[in-house]
């Protein structure tokens, strides 16, 4: 097969040489609700092309590509006290695979367990490319499926307005979970 970005052959999607030239996470971090750090490791801007994939079967090897580069590397680094959970916002299956599902799975490590079919939206609306009112006027709605652990890591793919994250965290919170900060793949906000 070829590269997707340079064309070239490529035993993966992405070329080695790509993913080393292009796809090298940075960290970028910004507060939301309640102070609640969220790190991510990609501009959206830079990115974008791949992330719009995640709603085709292509985007199962992009995200796995991206998430490899980013998270998993995150977590074989990440160090705590004792192990914490990871759950990703809205894991729910799309086609053939759930793209939070993908990045959350990457964390696993000996400090953080991934969790799945944990935390799901029942308003399935899209809020790709709409504005913080249109956000606000439509919230997702999550419910939260039971489980022991309070401590929790949140994960999601893009953080635009933090709305997303903030509905998730204030759920959570009022089912006394407390979320030590949120990880996504990419942040808009950051030019």
């Amino acid at each position: 097969m070829r590269c997707l970005m340079c064309e070239n052959l490529s035993l993966s999607h992405i070329c080695k040489k790509c993913q080393s030239t292009f796809l090298t996470p940075s960290i970028y971090r910004r507060k939301i609700f309640q102070d609640i750090e969220v790190i991510s490791f990609y501009k959206y801007s830079d990115i974008k092309n791949l992330l719009h994939t995640k709603h085709t079967d292509l985007g199962y090897y992009i995200y796995t590509i991206l998430a490899k580069n980013s998270l998993a590397k995150f977590a074989s680094e990440f160090y705590y006290e004792h192990k914490l959970t990871s759950i990703a916002i809205d894991d729910a299956l799309s086609g053939s695979y759930s793209h939070t599902a993908i990045l959350n799975k990457a964390l696993k490590s000996d400090f953080i367990s991934p969790k799945f079919n944990k935390l799901r939206a029942k308003n399935r609306v899209s809020y790709s490319g709409k504005s913080r009112e249109f956000r606000m006027l439509n919230p997702r709605n999550f419910e939260l499926k039971d489980f022991k652990e309070k401590e929790l890591i949140l994960v999601d793919d893009i953080v635009t307005t933090g709305s997303t994250f903030t509905q998730a965290i204030s759920l959570l919170h009022s089912k006394e979970k407390n979320i030590l900060f949120c990880l996504s793949l990419a942040d808009a906000s950051v030019k």
